[in-house]
């Protein structure tokens, strides 16, 4: 092995010295595509550190060695006609379907995260289908590939897009034999196949003298380049079945290394070992997680079995615990990929990483709930006791604000996971409670990441997490802290109202729970200045569903009557129809989303764009309608609950992922900017985030809490001291 590893590497350095090196560079400006994934996926074990995207036909980020690290903007397939010189690409000239595929032909809900690809062109004269694993033993994803045509003059290429290192500049690309080889830096990704004969490959910059450009441009490869440095590189090469059959299956490895040494040796160990028999051990694997989840009734269990495994696959496997909050950058070309746009939705926020937690303690998984914990504890959390607004996997912040309530989570998940340690309360719980003692209740952002103030939800979280270290701090015997906890705690649940309702407002009767005040004085007419370009309004006009953290966390009763006035509040303001049932904006004038037009959320930096409908939402309004039924013992409320539920279920897309946002509008826009947005249908996701983490994990909460009959996320020490002690009011 040694032997024939040092003679690659000397053919690689030879390669290097004598091939036709491409100029032009660096090639045109590199976007990352749409977020609005159709699938993700990676193998369920720790070896395997690869995860794939798929959207729009193409597989778009491809990540390595952790889930904060894109390497691939697209790899798809073109087909070229010799005789015409028509070029048709799977991502411009095809209608695309993604579909997740069972283990068992009698299995109709996914076991794994197997999907098909299938690709038509418009013109109708091919299909692509390709069925994407990972090889659980390495860095390797693996796609079958079939190409159906009636053109006996239509040729295959791979086209082959790398973003080494979360920029798409600065990598190099190489040819040698059947490897396209791109790298920089520490990491290296290596294209082969099996089955197949590839030749006429080249390297070139994007635009210039790529292989499609090439075709496009002169109608032959005239420059087939074996290498282009330091630019937005792209790599292509035609491709054929090996066999007698022109649809024989093509079986393609993209593997990744820290040298292109490792990466080509990876994806040879891998086609040795060959598709069929790694897609068994991944389906197998996956098919193992599935069975040791609680069960849930039939209808949802498909949705279910998809949120719990795409959790999973948003868990680093080095950095155990840390959960990013989407394999994604949303809406793809917000910025271009030149440079590393700061990471997009694939860091970690910790409050995005509680919810996750609260699905992995409603799955029975109090492991992977203790993992989430200790990276938050041992990796993000300051010398001072808070937490960054995000962070990368050594706990570098990402965006640098301060959100109060992500200060205040990881209190309740020590709590609810019973960590009364002393190490853990000196080191972790004291200096997070302290700090949120001297620094709360207002906050630099709210859980929106956007206004400083005075917020019900934040409010919510920083009473709930104080009550919980001050038991903690009891068990400890440290008493004077405890006190203090719980001193500050009862202050703030006695003035929450004061600071967050206004009694003059211009909905309802008047009274109400605001989104957030910037000086706790909810009927000053203070103005408030809203993010992405929105206006500026006074504060009373602006609500959201924020308050019912309150509820949730314990602290006030769902038949409160200002909890009621301001639910009828957000169903006038926030709430709208879709065919697939009702949803909820995140507050009045949200300008976090496309614009009316079918383009991207600021596209042009003239912040144009609306807030669509958010998925979570209709989780926490289910979650509120059960708290509701058990307070008042009408048995209707859960099946108001389980509406909600089912509105989740049908915002999902066909392959069960849940998205950030959903389309809110009848009306479609004429022109799409299909480079980052999806086909816009009305109750169906945008081009934001998908799928998003918080999204998913709220769909298994909803659906277990139902199952049990009560909100099992609730601490109970926080309702046992505000909620369960009011009396209807």
């Amino acid at each position: 092995m040694k032997i024939r590893c040092f003679l690659f590497f000397y053919l690689f350095i030879l390669t290097m010295s004598v091939s036709a090196q491409a100029t032009g560079g660096p090639g045109a400006d590199a976007v990352w595509l749409t977020a609005a994934k159709e699938a993700v996926g990676t193998s369920a074990t720790l070896k395997s550190k690869v995860w794939f995207t798929l959207a729009r036909g193409v597989m778009t980020e491809a990540y390595y060695p952790d889930v904060t690290t894109a390497n691939v903007q697209m790899l798809q397939f073109f087909v070229y006609d010799s005789a015409t010189g028509k070029i048709e690409t799977e991502f411009d000239d095809a209608i695309s379907t993604t579909e997740s595929l069972p283990l068992r032909p009698a299995v109709s809900r996914p076991v794994s995260l197997t999907f098909r690809q299938k690709t038509k062109s418009r013109s109708g004269t091919w299909i692509i289908e390709k069925i994407f694993v990972t090889d659980p033993g390495s860095a390797t994803i693996l796609f079958s590939v079939s190409f159906r045509h009636r053109n006996p003059n239509a040729s295959l290429y791979v086209y082959f897009d790398p973003s080494i290192a979360n920029t798409g500049m600065h990598d190099s690309a190489v040819v040698s034999g059947k490897n396209l080889i791109a790298f920089e830096g520490g990491i290296a990704a290596t294209l082969s196949c099996a089955k197949c004969v590839m030749d006429l490959a080249t390297a070139g910059f994007a635009g210039i003298n790529d292989g499609l450009s090439q075709l496009r441009n002169k109608g032959q490869i005239t420059d087939p380049f074996d290498r282009a440095e330091n630019g937005n590189v792209i790599l292509t090469a035609r491709v054929k079945p090996s066999g007698l059959r022109s649809n024989d299956l093509m079986e393609f490895a993209l593997s990744f290394g820290k040298t292109p040494d490792e990466a080509a040796d990876t994806a040879l160990l891998a086609l040795r070992k060959g598709f069929l028999r790694s897609r068994f051990d991944y389906e197998y694997e996956w098919s193992e997680y599935l069975g040791r989840l609680p069960k849930i009734a039939p209808r949802y269990r498909a949705q279910f079995q998809m949120a719990a495994m795409v959790l999973k696959t948003f868990e680093d496997k080095s950095v155990r615990g840390a959960n990013v909050a989407s394999l994604s950058i949303p809406w793809g070309g917000g910025q271009n990929a030149n440079e590393d746009v700061g990471g997009g939705y694939h860091l970690i926020w910790s409050r995005d990483l509680y919810h996750v937690f609260t699905a992995y303690l409603a799955l029975g998984d109090r492991d992977a709930a203790n993992r989430a914990l200790d990276f938050l504890f041992n990796i993000q959390q300051k010398p001072d006791g808070s937490f960054p607004q995000n962070s990368w996997l050594d706990g570098k912040r990402g965006w640098g604000s301060l959100q109060m309530d992500e200060v205040s989570y990881p209190l309740i998940m020590a709590w609810q996971l019973g960590r009364f340690d002393s190490k853990t309360y000196l080191r972790n719980v004291k200096p997070a409670a302290d700090f949120i003692v001297s620094n709360g209740p207002a906050t630099p952002q709210e859980r929106w990441e956007e206004e400083s103030g005075y917020s019900p939800s934040t409010i919510a979280a920083e009473i709930a997490g104080l009550v919980c270290a001050a038991d903690i701090a009891r068990r400890n015997g440290d008493t004077k802290s405890a006190e203090l906890y719980l001193s500050i705690a009862d202050d703030w649940e006695s003035k929450v109202e004061k600071w967050t309702a206004t009694k003059t407002g211009k909905y309802g009767d008047g009274n109400y729970y605001l989104r957030i005040t910037q000086n706790g004085r909810p009927d000053a007419g203070d103005r408030i200045e809203l993010n992405n370009g929105a206006g500026t309004f006074d504060e009373r006009e602006i609500v959201d569903a924020g308050f019912l953290e309150l509820v949730r966390l314990g602290i006030r009763r769902p038949d409160d009557a200002l909890i009621i006035k301001s639910v009828k509040v957000i169903d006038q303001m926030l709430k709208a129809e879709t065919p697939n049932g009702p949803g909820f904006y995140r507050y009045r004038n949200d300008g976090y989303g496309e614009t009316d037009d079918g383009l991207r959320w600021n596209w042009d930096g003239t912040y144009r764009g609306k807030g669509r409908l958010w998925v979570l939402l209709s989780g926490e309004r289910g979650q509120y309608e059960l708290a509701l039924e058990n307070s008042s013992g009408i048995g209707r409320r859960r099946g108001a609950a389980r509406t909600r539920l089912e509105h989740m279920l049908a915002f999902g897309s066909r392959t069960f992922m849940l998205p950030e946002q959903i389309w809110d509008k009848p009306s479609i826009p004429k022109r799409i900017d299909r480079l980052f947005l999806p086909d816009l249908k009305w109750g169906e996701g945008t081009g934001s985030a998908t799928p998003l983490a918080w999204s998913m994990a709220q769909f298994i909460r909803l659906a277990t809490n139902i199952s049990a009959g009560r909100n099992l996320d609730t601490p109970a020490i926080v309702y046992e001291r505000y909620a369960g002690k009011k009396s209807p009011r």
